[in-house]
């Protein structure tokens, strides 16, 4: 696949682990989830891009802004 930015062909993936916020002072004591995507980097111009998986993405949007997140099994 190439590059959308430059079409370059030498991409470099990497398993990676996010925290994602959602973002104001309500949200403050909210902990986040954690999202374990794969990254994609073109070596040319750097643009990075990932997609997150299905059942992370389905808890970010059943959660609403200034609702605590938990994910099964996690503790949170």
């Amino acid at each position: 696949m190439s590059c959308p930015v430059c079409a370059s062909i030498k991409q470099v993936e990497f398993s990676t682990e996010m925290l994602v916020h959602y973002s104001g002072l309500k949200n403050v004591d909210n902990p986040g989830v954690m999202l374990y995507p794969k990254l994609s980097f073109c070596l040319d111009c750097g643009f990075a891009q990932f997609t997150v998986p299905e059942s992370q993405l389905a808890l970010l949007v059943a959660t609403p802004p200034g609702e605590k997140l938990t994910m099964p099994g996690s503790g949170l």
